[in-house]
């Protein structure tokens, strides 16, 4: 039986003037990618809001490692999220004045990881990702940061990797540097990856492509899921 890491179904969501989802449908399983395409505007950052628990759906239920997000508050949910989720934004968000080190650290640390194990397994995934040393975060290339913001996002071991846009402002290059070590990621470590992008070359390197429009989330025609 393969294990379902993220579970939507039925979810609403209003927005003034207009409904946003539609009882809307999605699994994505472990070891799966999905990535999900639609005009400017039609929710795709809400929907991973809404994974992340940071927006509360007026209908439908979205669970991650088989718990609704929509029942948890405050410290459970931040203590849920941090355990099962890891999250990478278009920009990278990394702390500039911290090193690579630093950032990925951090974030296990604040999961509640010791210093030596914390710092031991950022600095493995940094060589594992081929992220340079730096004593600061600036000093990296674009692509350099956005793998940097991988190895944080799966150092705590997720359940559910989450990307917004995460090719979106890097180079021809570093885009499929970025490409190629996100979808290594379910493979890699177990765990399910959904992102959006507006880009159909990374689109198509997912298991699936679905496309959200008009509140409806739906398999993307052939011709746009492989690009063509």
């Amino acid at each position: 039986m393969v294990e379902t890491v993220l579970s939507i179904r039925g979810l609403s969501y209003e927005v003034p003037g207009r409904s946003l989802f539609v009882s809307l449908d999605l699994e994505v399983a472990v070891g799966e990618s999905v990535a999900v395409m639609g005009p400017s505007g039609s929710g795709k950052s809400t929907l991973l809001s809404c994974a992340l628990g940071l927006v509360q759906p007026s209908g439908g239920a979205v669970e991650v490692g088989g718990v609704d997000m929509a029942g948890l508050r405050g410290a459970a949910l931040a203590r849920h999220r941090a355990e099962h989720i890891g999250m990478i934004f278009q920009f990278g968000e990394l702390l500039p004045e911290l090193s690579p080190t630093d950032n990925v650290a951090l974030a296990a640390l604040l999961a509640g990881m010791g210093r030596k194990d914390a710092y031991g397994r950022a600095e493995e995934l940094l060589a594992q990702l081929g992220v340079p040393l730096a004593e600061s975060s600036e000093e990296l290339s674009g692509g350099e940061r956005q793998r940097a913001a991988v190895a944080r996002a799966v150092i705590n071991s997720p359940t559910l990797l989450l990307g917004d846009e995460p090719t979106g402002a890097l180079d021809e290059a570093a885009r499929e540097k970025v490409a190629d070590t996100l979808f290594d990621m379910p493979r890699r470590y177990g765990c399910g990856l959904l992102l959006v992008t507006h880009d159909p070359a990374v689109a198509r390197r997912a298991d699936r492509v679905m496309v959200l429009t008009g509140g409806v989330l739906a398999p993307a025609p052939e011709g746009q899921a492989t690009g063509r």
